[in-house]
């Protein structure tokens, strides 16, 4: 563990971590970091998953099963508990449709606070995302930046956090949000999985330099901003965008990944305009076809245009210091690659 990690920890407040934590989404990419995390500090956890079979095996987290779109499944399960870490939802913007995420993303964060409510827990960390706030086409955007979703799933992730806002102010529980970039990892799924697939069979199209940034996390530091907004009075009521503080191009990252896939860097590139005709091209199938594409604008668009965040209040707040950027993270992240494609084999 990194000193500033030990450092971290070791300065946090400690009411958070002597009472039973829940954590939803304990099977997911981020829940599973989050849960190994806390029992490394001795916390009693439960862990809410609709796939409990997929969670590690004795580690010493009660595993329960159930659903946010279930309401009776949910029933008794905040009773002990003093902190909920709520990370269960679609993890990426591309998944299922409006209606399935406004029932599952709105409507179980409704069930689950009114579970917390109820059990009187003391702390409710919600893990939501930047799509809740969407960048500025140019410049780099803070907490402070008041732009509006134009998505369902950006629209549902900002419902759901107005839900959390508005429990923790009725009830006086301390309630804060995280809004992480792309998060990076072993074992990490969605884009950077698929982009790491595709380079390494040498199908990704290799990408121009269009000086866009994208700001991302590691998984790592990001569980350690959600403990400490657990545990940090100033959290309380706040939402802090969680980024390693890092500007990446897309061409940089496409760049680091064929380096670590020991794959050769192509001299040439497909040009912009191709890639955005691609683009609109895939929308007109999609329609057309009625069903969604591999390929279509709104891809296109994350490849080529920039989504910049800055973690200013969460530096302030939280005393949040990235410890990891891609390239600490890039071995890792090849080594679990090739063993899922071992097994899948």
């Amino acid at each position: 563990m990194p000193d500033g990690e030990k450092r971290f920890i070791l300065d946090a407040n400690t009411e958070a971590m002597t009472g039973l934590a829940l954590v939803t989404g304990c099977s997911g990419f981020i829940g599973s970091h989050l849960v190994a995390s806390l029992l490394q500090q001795g916390v009693s956890l439960k862990g809410l998953s609709r796939h409990p079979d997929r969670c590690p095996a004795g580690n010493g987290c009660d595993y329960i099963e159930g659903d946010l779109r279930r309401p009776g499944t949910l029933a008794g399960i905040a009773e002990g508990v003093h902190t909920v870490y709520h990370l269960a939802g679609y993890a990426h913007a591309t998944d299922p449709s409006s209606a399935i995420h406004h029932e599952l993303t709105v409507e179980g964060t409704r069930r689950l606070l009114a579970e917390a409510r109820r059990w009187g827990v003391s702390r409710f960390v919600y893990v939501s995302s930047v799509k809740a706030m969407p960048g500025h086409p140019v410049d780099c955007v803070d907490e402070t930046w008041k732009s509006r979703p134009d998505d369902d799933y950006g629209r549902t992730r900002r419902l759901a956090e107005d839900l959390v806002f508005r429990t923790g102010k009725s009830c006086g529980m301390h309630v804060s949000v995280l809004r992480p970039a792309l998060v990076y990892g072993a074992g990490c799924k969605g884009n950077l999985a698929s982009m790491m697939k595709w380079i390494s069979r040498g199908l990704f199209p290799p990408i121009p330099a269009t000086n866009n940034i994208r700001s991302m996390v590691d998984v790592r530091d990001l569980v350690r901003a959600i403990i400490r907004a657990a545990e940090a009075p100033a959290a309380n009521g706040r939402d802090y965008i969680i980024t390693d503080g890092q500007d990446y191009t897309t061409r940089q990252i496409y760049t680091a990944m064929c380096i670590s896939l020991d794959r050769k860097v192509p001299r040439w590139v497909v040009p912009s305009p191709i890639l955005r005709l691609a683009g609109r091209a895939g929308d007109t199938a999609e329609r057309l076809l009625g069903r969604p594409l591999a390929y279509n604008s709104a891809v296109c668009s994350r490849l080529l245009d920039s989504a910049c965040y800055r973690s200013i209040r969460a530096t302030r707040d939280l005393g949040f210091k990235p410890l990891y950027r891609l390239q600490d993270a890039l071995p890792g992240m090849v080594r679990q690659f090739r063993i899922q494609s071992d097994k899948g084999a």
